[in-house]
């Protein structure tokens, strides 16, 4: 068992010194005086013109600034009108203007204002009608008290050449203020 035990050891050494050997040739491979190849390359990298650089561009530096809501509304988030009467049904501090949300609403609050183009008008009886060309191409006949767009926008007034709106446009949840708009003829 010890004579086992001593060729173990024995063998191991040899597979070291084999190691060893190899190690030493694969070094004394690597010495050799004839590097003419890479000094030739190296004149001829130096011997190229040499290519000016630019300069850095500079730095604008910009201004920081700190979003603090001070309790204001998310900028970043949508505002849903649902949710802003309900706060407005909420707050003791109300102003007396708001929409009417109970009502029916009519067809042209389907669409927005911008959509929405002035034809020309209709005299009915001492009545003047309005009509308006929707973006889905139907034209529509309105007048002083309908209601159009998406903004709550009521008709105050209808003439020859616009029509007079008066919307509703929330500027804090609960708060409403008057808006006037018109829709200018256009064809």
């Amino acid at each position: 068992m010890a004579r086992n035990q001593l060729f173990l050891k024995s063998k191991k050494q040899w597979y070291l010194l084999i190691t060893y050997i190899i190690f030493l040739l694969d070094l004394s491979g690597c010495e050799s005086d004839n590097l003419s190849d890479l000094t030739e390359y190296i004149t001829k990298v130096k011997m190229e013109p040499k290519i000016a650089m630019q300069p850095l561009p500079k730095i604008i530096k910009t201004e920081h600034f700190e979003f603090k809501p001070n309790n204001q509304r998310d900028p970043f988030k949508a505002i849903d009108q649902y949710e802003m009467l309900k706060a407005s049904n909420n707050q003791s501090e109300q102003n007396q203007i708001k929409p009417d949300i109970k009502r029916p609403q009519e067809e042209l609050e389907g669409f927005p204002l911008e959509s929405l183009k002035m034809v020309g008008t209709v005299m009915s009886k001492s009545n003047l009608w309005g009509l308006v060309k929707a973006d889905n191409g139907t034209i529509y006949r309105v007048q002083t008290g309908n209601y159009i767009g998406k903004n709550y926008g009521k008709i105050v007034n209808i003439s020859v050449t616009k029509i007079g709106i008066l919307e509703l446009v929330s500027y804090k949840p609960g708060f409403w203020r008057e808006q006037p708009s018109a829709l200018m003829l256009t064809e």
